[in-house]
């Protein structure tokens, strides 16, 4: 069976106000995976502009960009 991609933003206006780490996309002050920690950053936040030129071809195939 295939795995749905997970649908991922090339440039969200504002990544820093959503923890990245699931497909919940969970607002910052209430993160429902319970992984007890800091939010998960967006790669634009830390790679930059270019970051989905970064992915190797396996990772661009588990996402669908929107």
């Amino acid at each position: 069976m295939k795995k749905k991609k997970m649908r991922f933003p090339l440039k969200p206006k504002h990544p820093e106000r959503v923890c990245w780490g699931c497909e919940k996309y969970c607002p910052t002050g209430r993160m429902l995976c319970g992984n007890g920690s800091d939010r998960s950053q967006h790669p634009i936040e830390i790679i930059g502009e270019d970051w989905y030129e970064t992915l190797t071809e396996e990772d661009r195939e588990k996402i669908e960009i929107v």
